[in-house]
């Protein structure tokens, strides 16, 4: 039964375990509502058509059964919210561990807005539906079928006139269950879509405003929600209409009791309270199917919160061991990738870059530099030939080991909104003030960071955005030089840096490079002319290696390269 519940409603261990315990309480709340129903039929049966009088029995019973609703309400209730709400706590731990398993290629492929969604929005929508509906109906499945053979038992005819017209009802919900799906998943996608959009505007309101705008993008975003709101009116008009419709053949219940109880009652095969008991049935049973049939709707819209979960579970992660690695040089051979089923990116890539050197790639835009960056520090996988470090193939180490050994700097830099020291620290969380403070230095952030009000303890605001792009751009190799890995990669660090920065963390670079791989990319040659190799891809594939004086000899490539670096200098100067 757990592991059924795990899979339909993309559970943990614990809350599959408190869904059976609260579906169990929910029926044994269904079931002892029927006692003072029970009872009273008992003080009719025997005080009206018997003449019996034990008023006393009565009261005591009562009293008990008073009790015992009491009891069942509040277990069912505590089971059903308070176990529910323990459970949305542990399911967002859940994805976000997940989320911390998965490779890092994942969030390139997949909008952040929408992760962010699933573990906000779609843990309190599986939330309501945990503590609402989907207990109740398991539970009210239960009593259905306890009741309904006590009414078969005591007699066929009224038994089958109650239960026939709940069995057809829910048939009709069940058979409709993938017109409602559907219509609930395009308003769920619409959904995300809307909030991708705010999302959107949010971040780019210095864009947005500077190209005046603000006027266009607020009336897209009000088209964007009618529409979203439409889409979701439309979509619980289908429910309430499928509703609707199945629940008049509930109305037949009545109907169908009296006819064949009056029936029963000419004929002498029955007394007027047990057709008072079936028509009290009647009524209560379909209450709780129509209360239930809410609930069913309510289980039918989490069908895509749950598939979004599940997709999240299910995606492959990166394997490999622990291993230790007692060298570093990095080593591809015959390398290819794609991303999804598109056309390679890289054909066949083959060189190596060598432990306390420094190795630069060069190359046009799009010739798949920054890929093979991914692909060494395993954000990503080949698709083809395989990339060693301590001779070891990287896609049989795990991504743990592999991290701990690589620093990396982005072009893209990601900042936290915390202090200047934290966001550092970042590089290496057990660091001393003074390790942060002489990264920083090295990085040559210490004269920027004396200037803030507060030094090292200002708080940057999100992603940095009390900084500058280069002073944003030399935090980030900060953490580099903090964490102190062997292997250092490094993508248009210099992208954000004026000259002169950009020399000071070039002397600092050539500090580094003992007893480290260094990997470089650079679109500023003039700053990679001096390492130790230069490769150059063209067109996915390495078109030739060497230094920069031979490179100029026997690369077409490279020398127009340079060539062009030249002109553009020359024409911003």
């Amino acid at each position: 039964m757990k592991a059924l519940f795990k899979k339909h409603f993309a559970l943990t261990e614990q809350g599959a375990t408190d869904l059976v315990k609260s579906s169990l309480a929910t029926f044994a709340a269904y079931v002892v509502n029927m006692f003072p129903a029970m009872l009273l039929m008992m003080f009719f049966d025997k005080t009206l058509l018997l003449n019996e009088r034990s008023n006393g029995f009565y009261y005591v019973a009562s009293a008990v059964v008073l009790v015992l609703v009491y009891i069942a309400l509040s277990v069912e209730y505590d089971s059903l919210f308070n176990a529910t709400y323990k459970e949305s706590e542990n399911l967002r731990i859940d994805i976000a561990r997940n989320l911390s398993d998965l490779p890092l290629s994942y969030f390139s492929k997949h909008d952040l807005t929408d992760l962010a969604q699933t573990i906000m929005a779609d843990v309190a929508t599986l939330e309501h539906a945990l503590s609402h509906s989907i207990a109740k109906i398991i539970g009210f499945g239960g009593f259905f079928i306890l009741i309904s053979s006590m009414l078969l038992i005591s007699n066929v005819k009224l038994g089958l006139c109650v239960i026939s017209p709940i069995v057809v009802y829910y048939t009709l919900i069940l058979l409709s269950k993938r017109i409602q799906t559907k219509s609930f998943h395009k308003y769920y996608k619409k959904r995300r879509e809307n909030s991708d959009g705010f999302q959107e505007a949010i971040e780019l309101q210095a864009e947005i405003q500077s190209f005046a705008m603000s006027e266009d993008i607020k009336k897209k975003l009000y088209r964007e929600v009618e529409e979203g709101e439409k889409i979701h009116i439309a979509s619980e008009f289908v429910g309430v209409t499928i509703l609707g419709l199945a629940g008049l053949i509930l109305y037949i219940t009545h109907i169908l009791v009296i006819i064949v109880g009056v029936s029963l009652l000419a004929e002498g095969e029955m007394n007027i309270l047990y057709f008072l008991g079936f028509l009290l049935a009647g009524i209560k049973i379909k209450e709780g199917a129509e209360a239930n049939a809410m609930n069913m709707a309510e289980l039918f819209m989490v069908d895509s919160v749950v598939k979004r979960i599940g997709e999240i579970r299910n995606v492959k992660r990166q394997e490999g061991e622990d291993k230790e690695l007692s060298d570093f040089d990095i080593e591809l051979k015959d390398v290819s990738f794609s991303y999804d089923d598109s056309a390679d990116v890289l054909d066949g890539v083959t060189f190596t870059a060598k432990q306390n050197e420094v190795t630069a790639l060069v190359g046009k835009s799009g010739c798949g530099k920054t890929s093979i960056l991914r692909l060494v520090s395993r954000l990503y996988d080949v698709t083809g030939g395989e990339i060693l470090i301590s001779n070891e193939n990287i896609n049989n180490i795990s991504t743990k080991s592999l991290f701990d050994k690589v620093s990396i700097v982005f072009q893209d830099v990601t900042l936290f909104d915390t202090s200047v020291m934290e966001n550092i620290r970042i590089g290496k969380p057990d660091a001393t003030d003074e390790e942060v403070k002489k990264a920083a230095k090295l990085a040559n952030c210490d004269d920027f960071i004396e200037k803030l009000e507060n030094g090292y303890d200002t708080l940057i605001g999100e992603n940095g955005a009390n900084l500058s792009g280069g002073e944003r751009q030399r935090l980030s190799i900060a953490r580099a030089f903090l964490k102190d890995a062997p292997i250092i990669i490094l993508d248009e660090i210099a992208a954000a840096l004026d000259v002169d920065n950009e020399n000071k963390i070039q002397d600092s670079l050539n500090k580094l490079t003992k007893d480290k791989t260094v990997l470089i990319i650079s679109h500023r040659l003039k700053s990679i002319q001096n390492v130790d190799k230069i490769v150059v891809i063209d067109g996915g594939k390495v078109e030739s290696e060497g230094k920069h004086e031979e490179l100029l000899k026997t690369s077409r490539v490279y020398k127009d390269l340079i060539d062009k670096t030249a002109l553009a200098e020359e024409f911003v100067y």
